[in-house]
């Protein structure tokens, strides 16, 4: 497993595992059960500060998700007065709210996030609505009609004795456990992880009754764990460049500021970007910024890519010399020039901006003909330059190195491109002497 996929392990079960751990702990412990204010202060203030963030950081999401949750815990307090319901509308409560919640968290999971709007929230908070008067309405005094509506047993009922939720609720969470964890593997976003172990947290507290200090703990914990998600996502928007996905320049600024001797800084930059920016069109441009920050992130070496600019990336080698960096950037070099994606010509511009977009628009419809003989799918290539240095006597600081990269950056696309160049001073004295003869 390389690091690129442990980095992501550990983003699925860090935080939302450790908290979920960590309130398990305590609850085998006994500490849940020393105070009931001390508990109802975690309780009221996970979900206040998680509002309030989910308000400030516009994340409607996690605000319905927050919203449902403590309306899911209320109710099934409020139908069980407050003891352990083994019948009559608590155990309806627990029952409807444990089948109804994992359904709403998929729902929410698969919903993009569009802000925090009036017409993005009023939709959400009306589905809740209807479902809380649904479920009051299973829990009137008993007989009510349809109360026992998730009582029913799929399996043997033996083997989910241990169990206060009924068997079809167990195939809801089960289920959307299953999305949230696929939609974490085809995404890795922090979201996906924390809805999951939010109704992890959740599970545990109906599993126990849904009622007392110890649930009370694990339905907090589920609100603390969207918290931290929140505040996670924020370090990352803060960090992290969001089309690449890899760190951006003020990691980078961050980063170099640790740098010790010995260490090598190597400037990258996409070939002739523009032109293909220009001429395929800037979803495709995303597209070849996506591809290059893949290959970027893989680097060998110990090495650590950023996004520092447009199509510009560094790359930090802490504890290594330059020498020892360069069959690592070969690698990567040569890795993105053999790299070919796909583009379907007519999903995309073909034609130049500019002036000459007009020719170039007419040459199209004259060679319309010919056009149809060629292959629907276009294969595409970039290359990139990189320049590499490192510090020495005369270039000690790191702000001198990274020129210094930038220089032999330079002298690669001079040199044709597509090439990897070290940065010595013979090279350096060898190109202004040839600058000063043409002057």
């Amino acid at each position: 497993m390389d690091v690129w996929r442990k980095l992501r392990f550990k983003s699925l079960v860090l935080p939302g595992g450790l908290l979920l751990v960590i309130t398990t702990a305590l609850v085998r412990l006994g500490v849940m059960n020393i105070s009931l204010s001390v508990v109802d202060l975690y309780y009221y203030s996970a979900f206040l500060v998680g509002l309030l963030l989910s308000w400030r950081f516009h994340s409607s999401r996690t605000f319905s998700v927050l919203i449902l949750l403590f309306l899911s815990h209320r109710a099934v307090e409020f139908f069980a007065s407050g003891e352990m319901a083994t019948g009559g509308p608590g155990i309806t409560a627990l029952e409807a709210v444990s089948f109804l919640l994992p359904l709403n968290f998929a729902l929410l999971a698969i919903t993009q996030e569009r802000g925090f709007t009036l017409s993005t929230l009023a939709p959400r908070l009306l589905v809740l609505f209807v479902e809380s008067v649904f479920v009051a309405m299973l829990c009137r005094p008993q007989p009510a009609v349809g109360s026992s509506m998730f009582h029913g047993a799929l399996l043997n009922r033996a083997w989910f004795s241990w169990s206060s939720i009924p068997q079809i609720s167990w195939l809801a969470f089960a289920l959307t456990m299953g999305t949230l964890v696929a939609l974490y593997v085809m995404h890795h976003k922090a979201f996906e992880s924390s809805f999951a172990w939010a109704l992890g947290s959740f599970y545990l507290a109906l599993n126990m009754g849904g009622v007392g200090n110890v649930a009370r703990a694990y339905v907090a914990t589920s609100a603390t764990i969207l918290v931290v998600s929140i505040i996670e996502a924020s370090y990352v928007m803060a960090y992290h460049d969001e089309l690449t996905g890899l760190p951006s320049r003020r990691a980078f600024n961050d980063a170099r500021l640790q740098l010790e001797v010995p260490y090598s800084v190597a400037a990258v930059d996409i070939d002739h970007f523009k032109k293909f920016n220009d001429t395929y069109g800037h979803e495709t441009g995303d597209d070849v910024l996506c591809m290059v920050a893949d290959r970027l992130a893989r680097i060998t070496g110990g090495g650590q890519a950023f996004r520092v600019g447009g199509e510009e990336f560094s790359i930090l080698f802490p504890g290594k010399r330059a020498d020892q960096t360069v069959e690592h950037l070969e690698l990567l070099r040569a890795t993105i020039a053999t790299s070919v994606f796909r583009l379907r010509g007519s999903d995309r511009r073909a034609a130049r901006r500019g002036p000459d977009r007009r020719k170039a628009a007419n040459r199209k419809k004259k060679s319309a003909r010919a056009a149809t003989s060629q292959p629907a799918l276009l294969e595409l290539s970039v290359t990139v330059s990189i320049g590499i240095a490192e510090p020495d006597a005369k270039h000690a600081s790191v702000e001198r190195v990274i020129q210094l990269a930038d220089k032999a950056l330079y002298r690669a696309k001079d040199g044709g491109r597509n090439r990897v160049e070290l940065y010595t001073p013979s090279a350096a004295r060898a190109k202004k002497k040839a600058a000063t003869k043409l002057a």
